[in-house]
């Protein structure tokens, strides 16, 4: 049971939050402290501090206006003090991650005078790699540059100089975000790394390193701020390698409904076949070049024995695969904008996956060689050898560190695809993308799990603590049943449901027109868009309104007068935050602004009173027909005796439209107009089930 000294510094904190910020109690957020703490507040221990049991997860649905972030950190920071445990906040998205860490934290510590300290985490991605700088900027050609698939272009150059030049004068500590411009994906990959490509503390830069100085901080910290891809990937490391171990910390994990897909796209598999082969051909061709400097260094060529033969063999072996993947061209739709070929049911043909696990046992081999190797580069380091040699075994290692991970990911995915048999609990789905660019034809293999339930069950809820999972919309059609399907929840965790302080009755009205179009008669459903925007949007107010595809918004777009598409702002045409910032411009310089937006403007995006006064919804959001996760799972639920469209199609759409209707009202103060322009709303018997599933809105159907 929660202890009384719990209670009593959770009562008071808020107590003093609520006075100092001037603000009153809410119905809502009252309950969802309390579950929290009750959940927490119950988790028995041991005598060395380990929990014992289960009834350690509380899932808490929060509606909009509840202050959910403030609930959480009242009350999990208090239980965790106490407890001595660490709190990891994990968040999916980077605009809520540099709120609680720049505005909610501070005002906690502040107002509610509690007494913790908090850091921000990030991946070694996020930093910059100066052992990786200093030997793009050296004067000698740095010989294992060539051997990465490419290096940085020579226009890069003043960039890279200006990197090295701000951290000389202390103007810049290394960290990608703190950059005043944006750097691509392109001009940063250079010069950063991951932990395979890491020489760690054995690095000659390892005191300036900007990725270890902020790995110290996370050590003094009783609050660490990360994401869901940190978590994850700490979490497939054993836990503990960058975030506290999971037994010794509370997971609270805000945009939770994000956390099964962030999964699933963390453990999918994926190589490129022709790319491939050709990494293993170039490495073979240089690799007489690469080993020469470590001639003297016996262990270094030990662990090398063998490897130009294992390139060998893994590139004939791999060059048989193209031909067998071309069968699949003329399967694959070409009206879709990526041509792939999903397997029924996950399960390849028995010639592709007698070749898969040849395949699987090269690059096993082939990543068991690049690990004993990567292991005595490291040794050269900590063993009496000649600055020279050590020097250039630090610079082997990250080209070693990025081999390793490749054959260690193609072994994983031909593994996969050699044992495709269908497990009847636990659905894998694989497909062929076909990959062009120009005249050259590639194949991507994918392999991804269905269900994130399996893996979020063994790596995060079985070992941690405890864990708070929150956001607005947790349930489909009222009930838990989806999230605990995808997410894996344990059986005995809590979930409660708080309520929102709106009045969205009062303040919000929702409406299907009476001449609204069934949206899946395409060309129809187009042009009444178009003929029905001018008409219900006004030029002097702010709008959005929202697409469930990219085709309809840009024919919609392009087909209205232009005096309208002069007041539009079109995803895709700018940065999503350029274009909110100029929606937000032109508002306030009284003009009116319409955003046109795809699912990523349906959720995340904060536009407050007249800044968005009228929420358009094109079409109700059902996933997109082709995307073989998704394809795959109907699969499934059907051979399991179920409805696919009722049970996964329905649920997914009612919470991706809870979704779109929560940009209206982001205040209490705030007030307007939804309007669906979908007639299947009203006109089809689920339906019914969507609408009870949104907020009481005042109706007009």
């Amino acid at each position: 049971m929660l202890s009384n000294e719990i209670k009593q510094c959770i009562q008071q904190s808020y107590s003093t939050y609520l006075k100092a910020k001037g603000h009153k109690p809410r119905y809502g957020q009252k309950l969802m402290i309390a579950a929290i703490a009750r959940t927490l507040g119950a988790i028995d221990m041991d005598d060395e501090g380990e929990r014992e049991g289960g009834g350690h997860v509380c899932v808490v649905e929060a509606g909009t206006g509840t202050g959910k972030t403030v609930a959480y950190l009242l009350s999990v920071i208090p239980v965790a003090r106490m407890l001595g445990k660490k709190v990891v906040v994990s968040t999916a998205t980077i605009a809520l991650q540099e709120q609680i860490m720049f505005k909610d934290l501070p005002d906690v510590k502040r107002y509610a005078q509690l007494g913790f300290d908090y850091e921000l985490a990030k991946g070694r991605g996020r930093y910059l790699c100066l052992s990786k700088l200093d030997r793009l900027l050296a004067d000698d050609v740095d010989p294992f540059i060539p051997l990465y698939e490419e290096a940085a272009p020579a226009a890069d150059a003043p960039l890279y100089q200006e990197m090295i030049t701000k951290l000389a004068a202390n103007q810049w500590d290394g960290d990608r975000d703190s950059w005043p411009e944006e750097i691509s994906p392109e001009q940063w990959s250079p010069v950063t790394t991951d932990h395979r490509q890491c020489a760690g503390r054995r690095c000659s830069h390892v005191r300036n390193c900007a990725f270890f100085k902020a790995r110290e901080s996370l050590d003094d910290a009783h609050v660490i701020v990360a994401n869901h891809d940190l978590v994850l990937a700490d979490l497939a490391l054993g836990g503990g390698a960058i975030l506290p171990k999971p037994s010794e910390t509370i997971y609270v994990f805000d945009e939770a409904h994000h956390l099964p897909d962030k999964a699933l796209n963390h453990f999918a598999v994926h190589a490129r076949v022709v790319a491939t082969s050709r990494w293993l051909g170039q490495t073979e061709g240089q690799w007489a070049n690469f080993i020469e400097p470590f001639a003297s260094c016996i262990g270094v060529v030990g662990a090398a024995q063998g490897m130009e033969k294992q390139l060998k063999d893994a590139r004939n072996n791999l060059d048989g695969l193209p031909p067998l993947l071309k069968a699949f061209i003329p399967l694959m739709d070409e009206s879709q904008p990526t041509r792939r070929y999903r397997f029924e049911a996950g399960e390849v043909p028995a010639d592709i996956g007698e070749l898969a696990l040849a395949l699987h046992q090269e690059f096993l081999e082939l990543a068991k060689i690049f690990e004993r190797l990567a292991d005595q580069l490291n040794k050269v380091l900590e063993d009496e050898h000649s600055p020279v040699e050590k020097s250039t075994s630090e610079a082997a290692i990250g080209a070693v560190g990025g081999w390793w991970t490749r054959a260690e990911n193609a072994a994983e995915l031909f593994h996969s695809f050699g044992h495709s048999a269908a497990i009847p609990n636990w659905p894998v789905a694989r497909w062929i993308t076909l990959v062009e660019q120009g005249e050259t034809v590639d194949f991507e293999l994918v392999s991804s799990p269905v269900l994130a339930s399996h893996t979020l069950s063994k790596h995060l809820w079985e070992p941690c603590f405890g864990a708070v999972a929150t956001s607005a919309t947790l349930t489909a059609l009222g009930t838990f049943d989806r999230l605990k399907m995808r997410a894996g929840l344990p059986s005995d965790a809590s979930f409660e449901v708080v309520p929102s302080p709106f009045d969205f009755a009062g303040k919000a009205v929702l409406c299907v027109p009476h001449d609204a179009v069934e949206a899946q008669r395409v060309d129809e459903h187009n042009d009444y868009v178009v003929n029905t925007l001018p008409k219900i949007l006004s030029l002097d107010a702010g709008s959005l309104v929202l697409f469930a595809s990219r085709r309809q918004m840009q024919w919609v777009f392009e087909n209205l007068p232009a005096a309208w598409q002069r007041q539009i702002l079109v995803q895709g045409a700018a940065s999503k935050q350029g274009l909110l910032s100029a929606h937000k411009k032109a508002v306030d310089d009284g003009k009116g602004s319409i955003l046109f937006g795809l699912a990523s403007f349906a959720e995340g995006v904060d536009l407050p009173g007249n800044y968005c006064t009228h929420v358009v919804v094109a079409k109700l959001p059902f996933a997109v027909p082709d995307d073989p996760i998704e394809a795959a799972m109907a699969e499934w639920i059907g051979k399991q005796g179920g409805n696919a469209f009722m049970q996964m199609s329905v649920p997914d759409a009612a919470v991706k439209l809870v979704q779109a209707c929560g940009r209206l009202l982001r205040t209490e103060a705030d007030h307007g107009r939804i309007t669906i322009l979908d007639k299947r709303l009203v006109s089809k018997r689920y339906g019914q089930a969507i609408l009870d599933a949104l907020p009481p809105f005042t109706r007009e159907l």
